[in-house]
């Protein structure tokens, strides 16, 4: 693993990122409240030469290259993970 950088909420994400992931940290943002835009950050690291992207609140985005696609994992109330294919 390789840390790559951090930045803020609102912020415009490293453009090394592929389309679908800047596409998929948009959509993330855009639901967050007020005070966590004001507040949170993401964290870009890289696993295996592919980035992953995670928000303060354990959000994560990584890219999947294989495919194409991005998979957004959240924990919600339960601590579960749910996820879905950005493309």
């Amino acid at each position: 693993m390789q840390i790559g950088t951090r930045w803020n909420v609102g912020v415009t994400p490293p453009l090394a990122l592929p389309d679908p992931m800047l596409a998929a940290i948009s959509e993330v943002e855009a639901g967050l409240e007020p005070t966590q835009r004001e507040r949170w950050s993401w964290t870009l690291t890289w696993l295996e030469r592919h980035p992953v992207a995670e928000l303060d609140d354990g959000t994560t985005i990584s890219w999947l290259p294989d495919i194409g696609e991005v998979t957004v994992d959240r924990l919600d109330e339960d601590d579960d993970v749910n996820g879905g294919p950005y493309a």
